[in-house]
């Protein structure tokens, strides 16, 4: 009996050295593919001053860095280098993120250069009829892109594919705007409030806003309606008269800014009130992604 006892003890034992040798053989693992990550330049800590845009603020805003890239290293078809890549989160009133370096220098100028030919004055949409109209609420010029029209296009929609997590099937064609000194267009909702536009692709989900030019001054893209400490964000003394009535962006050649006009229960989102202030010095050149719930047929 006393043997078998014996017995018993050392079967346990021995099970429980096993287990603790797996736990520790997992975290030897665990710790050499983060050196090996962190080596690789795949993943990084944050490490810089009070001063640095790049530092982490745990309460006004969370980003996450990314390896600096190629463009072609992983589309192959885009054009040009950019920079540093890394996504910030602006606000959950709205659902806004704003992710760095999204187009190079020179996919932003192709964008442009396609554009200019064909631009004509922006309309908005009349929420009773669903038709275009034009209006003195958007004083810009624009022009559309048609989805897939080239490599290029097609390597910037996969682009935004992978960022939200939309299929390219489901998003219109690139809108390219212009706004001149003193032109803007005031807050409005991506989403439609009529039935006509949402016979195809149903209701506007998402938008991915992308600058493509700095603007010396105004210009920036305002959610009057957005909930939160906005004023502490850095930036905020150099902002125009119009963008401190809410959260805002201020344009930057390359970056996107993705908010989503629904919520993750599918209801409309009224905090996605969003504008165009007017531009004080410069110009603006910018494109737009809308994205639907289900296809876009084009």
């Amino acid at each position: 009996m006393r043997k078998g006892r014996n017995l018993l003890g050392r079967h346990h034992q021995g099970k429980r050295s096993s287990t603790v040798a797996l736990v520790l053989s997992m975290l030897l693992m665990l710790t050499i593919v983060l050196l090996v990550l962190l080596a690789l330049g795949i993943f990084s800590l944050p490490i810089g001053s009070d001063d640095d845009d790049s530092s982490f603020y745990l309460h006004d805003r969370i980003t996450f860095k990314r390896k600096r890239l190629l463009v072609g290293d992983i589309d192959g078809d885009g054009a040009g280098k950019r920079g540093d890549q890394w996504t910030e989160i602006l606000s959950w009133e709205p659902r806004a993120f704003l992710y760095h370096n999204f187009l190079s220098k020179e996919e932003c100028e192709y964008l442009i250069n396609l554009a200019k030919p064909h631009m004509a004055k922006s309309t908005v949409v009349d929420s009773k009829t669903g038709q275009s109209k034009d209006s003195r609420v958007r004083t810009s010029s624009g022009t559309f892109l048609r989805r897939g029209r080239d490599k290029i296009i097609r390597t910037i929609e996969k682009r935004i594919a992978d960022f939200t997590f939309i299929p390219v099937e489901h998003g219109e064609g690139l809108q390219v705007l212009h706004y001149e000194e003193g032109q803007k267009y005031e807050p409005h909702f991506d989403y439609f409030l009529d039935e006509f536009n949402t016979k195809n692709g149903g209701q506007r989900i998402a938008t991915v806003l992308m600058y493509l030019s700095d603007v010396e001054e105004g210009g920036e893209t305002v959610f009057p309606a957005a909930q939160g400490d906005i004023s502490s964000r850095p930036g905020w003394n150099n902002s125009s008269e119009c963008a401190k009535k809410g959260l805002h962006v201020k344009p930057k050649m390359g970056d996107a800014l993705l908010f989503w006009s629904m919520r993750p229960d599918a209801t409309l989102d009224p905090s996605s009130l969003h504008g165009g202030c007017p531009v004080i010095k410069g110009n603006k050149w910018s494109s737009t992604k809308w994205m639907h719930v289900e296809e876009y047929k084009i």
